[in-house]
């Protein structure tokens, strides 16, 4: 049989497969037993408004929610003046009112790296959905499907019915996934894409590959209406940059990769020492964090006409901070409050110090691989800073699951990471909000709280422009009157399409999972290397 036809019938395959072989089963999420509504009516009452645009908070204001829809948001008030009933929207019999004055309301938020778990961390849907429904997360992008297009496109059509307790789906396929053997030319790449749009596939997740393939699929993506995502792996980087990428019609990167690349000025690949492996992580992060340096300085000509570029392109940047802090501050990262009562066994076990585990590469990691990695940071965050203030598009994703990130709580680390970089707070919300929506395609939904939007909120007790740490699910640490350490904050509320979710009580069945699979192990946190 020739080749085009044995793709084709491969292809056949990758259509008709209920599951692709290649993954292990995953638990699915249970029938939703969470949330209140949809309501024929719902008002919120009283809160400060901060709408994700960038416009400043105001308030009080009364939202009219129908269903799943905006359809009213009312002025009702002045700060520090008791609001006068006169100028609020009338009840009916029947409506559920949701009194929430002295609180915040924001847009529901967008994680535009987010793997639903997978079997090697043992995270199912569950568990993951309700962490990052917890920390206000109303969508996601699953950029690569790792438990199947199947597995995640059901997830997604029974989260759009709302069947399941979990976020808005997006289903973006890594390129070739459901074939034995890699995509070898354009003719393939151009098929495989067809077949991927007639399955439902929202996108595509590139690794790289060769730049005759990887333009076919993106040209065939782009004429089908499917967007795009590359993490520019290092195996393929010496291909293509990110700039070629985007001038091909990719619509976003994840993480750096691909970047400093593109800025190279006296060398077109990374300067790898002659005993490097890309199969020993520690030699690929370790690397990983001088390749800044070798990238041309901030504010050059040549830097500047790489960012000029990008945002002629309208290109996405995700930059997935977070993923990575660890690499500058191990203990900091291992040592997170959170994980003695949210993360599960299996999770910290898949953290530990590993030869075969992605993102496990503490082999010998030190002072000198942080120190690098602070400096990294330090150039990449100028980057996107200034790419952000030229007018690009930044937004934000987590990429839980590795690196010692747990679902939802990394989400809010992201957000800070952004204000560490320069981000303003009301910057840091429109990046996790409404550029996320436009990257997505989506902003005519979500991404702003406006009249006519999905009813996607979140609404938290206090301010997070003043202290983006009352986001997380453990709170933010203070000093109360009668000179006590009290925790502040948490999500109170999050709002998806119209359906109330207590996240607190979310966070409270993720706490019960993960005693339970201690009590069932016996299982202990222990820190790499203790003996007790």
């Amino acid at each position: 049989m020739k080749k085009s036809n044995t793709l084709l019938v491969l292809i056949g395959l990758f259509l008709a497969l209920p599951v692709f072989a290649q993954f292990k089963d995953v638990p699915k999420a249970p029938n939703r037993a969470e949330g209140e509504g949809q309501f024929n009516r719902l008002i919120i009452r009283g809160v400060t408004l901060i709408n994700g645009a960038g416009s400043p908070p105001v308030g009080p204001v009364d939202i009219v929610v129908e269903k799943n829809k905006i359809v009213r948001i009312a002025n009702v008030g002045y700060p520090g003046v008791p609001i006068d009933p006169a100028r609020r929207p009338k009840a009916n019999a029947g409506d559920k009112e949701l009194n929430c004055e002295g609180m915040f309301l924001l847009p529901g938020f967008v994680d535009m790296h987010g793997h639903i778990g997978g079997a090697s961390q043992g995270a199912y849907a569950e568990y993951v959905f309700k962490l990052w429904l917890a920390h206000g997360i109303t969508t996601i992008r699953d950029p690569g499907a790792g438990n199947g297009l199947d597995w995640v496109m059901e997830h997604r059509d029974k989260s759009a019915k709302n069947e399941i307790t979990a976020p808005r789906i997006k289903a973006y396929s890594t390129f070739g996934q459901g074939l034995p053997e890699p995509v070898s030319n354009a003719t393939e790449a151009r098929e495989w894409v067809r077949a991927l749009a007639k399955k439902g596939g929202d996108g595509i997740k590139f690794f790289g590959a060769r730049p005759d393939i990887m333009s076919a699929a993106l040209d065939e993506a782009k004429k089908l209406g499917l967007r795009s995502a590359c993490h520019h792996a290092q195996t393929d980087v010496a291909w293509q940059n990110v700039v070629q990428s985007a001038k091909m019609g990719l619509t976003t990167m994840e993480h750096w990769y691909g970047l400093p690349e593109a800025l190279f000025e006296d060398r077109t690949i990374q300067n790898y020492p002659p005993d490097y492996n890309y199969a020993n992580e520690q030699h690929r992060f370790g690397e990983a964090g001088k390749l800044w340096k070798q990238a041309a300085k901030p504010y050059s000509p040549h830097w500047n006409k790489v960012m000029d570029e990008l945002i002629k392109a309208d290109f996405t940047i995700d930059p997935t901070f977070n993923i990575y802090e660890a690499n500058r501050d191990l203990m900091m990262a291992r040592r997170a409050e959170w994980h003695e009562d949210y993360t599960l066994p299996s999770l910290w076990r898949f953290f530990m110090p590993s030869r075969i585990s992605h993102g496990s590469h503490w082999h010998n990691w030190g002072t000198e691989e942080e120190v690098a990695w602070k400096e990294n940071y330090k150039i990449w965050m100028t980057f996107i800073n200034e790419y952000k203030n030229r007018g690009g598009r930044v937004t934000t994703g987590s990429d839980s699951g590795f690196i010692f990130q747990t679902y939802g709580f990394a989400f809010i680390r992201e957000l800070e990471l952004l204000r560490e970089a320069g981000f303003f707070p009301l910057e840091v919300i429109r990046a996790a909000t409404l550029k996320g929506a436009e990257a997505l395609g989506m902003a005519d939904q979500i991404g702003t709280v406006e009249v006519g939007k999905l009813a996607d909120m979140v609404i938290v007790e206090e301010n997070p422009l003043a202290n983006l740490k009352v986001l997380y699910g453990t709170g933010a640490i203070k000093l109360n009157e009668n000179n006590e350490a009290v925790r502040a904050g948490g999500v109170k509320y999050t709002i998806k399409d119209g359906i109330i979710y207590d996240a607190k009580k979310l966070l409270a069945d993720v706490k019960e999972m993960v005693k339970q699979a201690k009590e069932k192990e016996q299982f202990k946190i222990k820190q790499p290397g203790m003996k007790d």
